[in-house]
């Protein structure tokens, strides 16, 4: 998504909990210096509001704005519900849900305080609106409840400083903690390819389309809402 977004001409810069990124991510910034855009890491905990709000006014006060934000952190925890203890479902929900709701504050706050308006992504799921078969995983989707919810929430409080805000709902994605799922539970992959009308579990790439589109004026007028992108495994 970030590599989609760099190519578009944007600056992109990225927040994660690792020290260093992963390798592949050099070779996405020699990509994207080929295009308009560029692309940026830093090393930061996306729950941290003090953090977050010093580094967001920093680009701000050099670049002169901000224009969007795809808040996209989550981690899965494959576990019995009877199993859970408090202090787990605790950081789960502080990492997917609080990871998600301080970016969008710091960002919004510097719209409103540019007076420039601008587009926010919050990462959720189809895990959102359905049980996942086959995955014992009641926190992790009850989190993705919540971003859902959170985005409809913050597109109202900021819809008049012209802040749009939408989640994403990605279907199963081949992505390493889904890779680490299929793992842990044998024949997971194939209930879940059954489950799909395309028969198939999806790509990472397959949602940066739609993320430019989210972030660009090509969604002017959309707010608050909810965009499923699962390979029809919720129409069923």
């Amino acid at each position: 998504m970030a590599k989609a977004i760099a190519q578009r001409g944007a600056k992109v810069h990225c927040f994660d909990r690792l020290v260093h990124p992963d390798p592949e991510f050099s070779v996405l910034q020699r990509e994207a210096e080929g295009a308009r855009g560029s692309l940026h890491y830093h090393h930061v905990d996306v729950r941290s509001r003090r953090v977050l709000d010093q580094i967001i006014a920093d680009f701000v006060s050099k670049s002169g704005r901000i224009d969007g934000l795809v808040a996209a952190s989550g981690v899965q925890r494959a576990k019995a519900a009877i199993d859970y203890t408090s202090q787990e479902v605790s950081e789960l929900l502080h990492i997917n849900y609080t990871g998600a709701f301080m970016p969008a504050n710091a960002v919004a706050r510097q719209m409103i305080r540019h007076r420039q308006g601008g587009s926010i992504v919050l990462v959720a799921s189809m895990s959102g609106l359905i049980a996942n078969k086959g995955l014992n995983c009641a926190v992790y989707n009850s989190s993705k409840v919540a971003v859902i919810q959170l985005a409809r929430n913050l597109a109202i409080e900021w819809g008049r400083s012209g802040i749009r805000v939408n989640a994403l709902c990605p279907g199963h994605i081949i992505t390493p903690m889904v890779q680490q799922n299929l793992a842990e539970v044998p024949g997971l992959k194939q209930i879940w390819e059954h489950e799909n009308m395309l028969g198939r579990l999806a790509a990472p790439e397959e949602f940066a389309g739609a993320i430019v589109f989210l972030l660009s004026e090509a969604s002017s007028f959309m707010t608050g809402t909810s965009v499923v992108i699962d390979g029809g495994h919720t129409a069923w």
